[in-house]
């Protein structure tokens, strides 16, 4: 049974290194057909975003100019954030949420302003259970829905187990939001089962300790996720696009030895056939790894404990853990250790890291349907390697966040390159991520600016950093807009 974890790309990913890059554009930018869905190319933004809403849960006009610039930026489809169906789920404020019919008008706008582009947008359907952030006032006095009442070992959020009454009631605010998405116009939606969100909590035999219907054998912790999919098909028919984001292999004990494995391979292929629902369930799966988030594999790459114990301040009074992991990553010796841990546990491999997983999960579904498809994420920025996962069967697209917040015109520049010029690559060093605790989401990598100087270089990034607010939602008139008629 394969459980690689810092396997080198495998030989067909190396090979293709020998086909023209004429040959990798053209695949690329290929249509890539769903059984509901056509995308014009293979690229798809994965779920992204900064705190750019209200804090109430309403979108904001700089989450509108965030989702334009990817699908300016030539995408062929964008996966939104993570987008809570209930404000108990939140992971940080000022997400946008789908949690009542109040917030389809705001959607409706995010899919106009993308499909303007011909680019199209699918919502991810989330929901945090005990792994939050900084959940928000309405949360703060809450323990978190969970399928366990073991405290999150991460942050340590206070958890109760979900009672089967409130178990439904989630059910249903999942179909909901699946429902919302449609009328909004969206073209799509996608399930957040992976990297330590409540379906995965469900899912995972290394969290789930239910002794009822919903614990025990992997049909029993899939139960959940699949009343989830019936729900929504209830709601919008067997025609919307339905897709199921979920872990190759939990790794549920990489940062901490002490815990269990949580899923294998064998286990994630056995939900995903229990997802096909005898054709009624999901179209497509998105592969990913890693039973929290984050996690040594995902975002795989670096992780900076000096940004980190800079930012990380604003969650001290989240969870009953968060100042012992504050004092590990402030300690020059505890940093250093936690640096160690998180770069030997994530393996040599960033580009394609969940490419093996992918592949054995798709040659095993596509011989009961062929007609599902697989996305893969994991730091893809070079056409040679995207195109070596699809040529080599191991997905039919992949998801890229981090290297679009870098280059957001990524796809651009794939059709001519193999990838961005070296100073200009993303560098994975995850320091987008950590900002988000306190700072506009953005490429905050110093290195990749240009410059003379640490200010000038720190300018230009500013400036790029900035540039989501842009246009702002109430300005003066310039004097040519004056002059030509136009009125803000």
């Amino acid at each position: 049974m394969l459980q690689a974890t810092d396997a080198p790309l495998s030989d067909a990913q190396a090979m293709d290194k020998a086909f023209l890059h004429e040959d990798n554009a053209a695949l690329i930018f290929s249509p890539l057909k769903f059984r509901h869905l056509e995308i014009k190319n293979r690229l798809f933004r994965s779920n992204l975003s900064g705190m750019f809403d209200e804090y109430n849960g309403y979108g904001g006009h700089t989450r509108l100019n965030w989702e334009e610039k990817f699908a300016k930026g030539g995408v062929g489809c964008i996966i939104s954030s993570y987008t809570p169906v209930a404000v108990r789920g939140r992971i940080l404020v000022r997400y946008a949420m789908i949690d009542n019919d109040d917030k389809i008008p705001f959607w409706a706008e995010v899919g106009k302003r993308v499909h303007a582009h011909n680019c199209h947008f699918i919502m991810q359907l989330s929901h945090s259970g005990r792994q939050q952030d900084m959940g928000g006032v309405e949360n703060l006095f809450k323990k978190a829905q969970s399928s366990t009442s073991q405290t999150d070992f991460f942050h340590g959020i206070l958890a109760n187990a979900m009672t089967a009454s409130e178990i439904h009631e989630v059910v249903e605010q999942f179909a909901q939001g699946a429902r919302r998405a449609r009328e909004a116009g969206l073209d799509g939606v996608e399930l957040h089962g992976a990297n330590g969100y409540l379906i995965t909590q469900f899912l995972s035999s290394g969290i789930n300790d239910r002794t009822d219907d919903y614990g025990g054998p992997v049909e029993n912790r899939a139960r959940f996720v699949l009343e989830i999919v019936r729900a929504i098909r209830r709601e919008v028919g067997p025609d919307f696009h339905l897709q199921m984001k979920i872990n190759g292999v939990d790794h549920n004990d990489w940062l901490y030895p002490w815990m269990k494995k949580g899923n294998t391979l064998e286990d994630t292929l056995t939900i995903c056939k229990m997802l096909l629902d005898d054709g009624k369930g999901v179209d497509a799966f998105h592969i990913s790894s890693g039973s929290t988030f984050p996690h040594p594999r995902n975002p795989p790459g670096d992780i900076s404990t000096q940004a980190l114990t800079r930012w990380y301040g604003g969650m001290l009074a989240s969870g009953v853990r968060t100042r012992f992991n504050y004092a590990i990553f402030k300690s020059p010796i505890g940093g250093r250790l936690f640096q160690w841990l998180w770069r030997f546990r994530r393996g040599k491999v960033i580009e394609g890291i969940n490419a093996e997983y992918a592949k054995y999960l798709r040659s095993a579904i596509t011989q009961i349907d062929p007609s599902i498809k697989f996305l893969c994420t994991g730091g893809f920025q070079h056409a040679s390697n995207i195109a070596g996962v699809i040529r080599d069967g191991s997905c039919d697209g992949v998801t890229m966040a981090r290297p679009l917040i870098a280059n957001n015109d990524l796809p651009q520049i794939l059709r001519t390159a193999n990838g961005p010029i070296k100073q200009k690559e993303c560098t994975y060093c995850n320091k987008c991520l950590i900002n988000d605790l306190a700072n506009p989401l953005g490429c905050y990598e110093v290195s990749r600016y240009d410059g003379e100087t640490f200010d000038e270089k720190w300018e230009n990034l500013i400036k790029s950093v900035m540039s989501v607010y842009d246009p702002p939602l109430f300005r003066r008139n310039t004097p040519e807009e004056t002059e030509g008629g136009r009125s803000s």
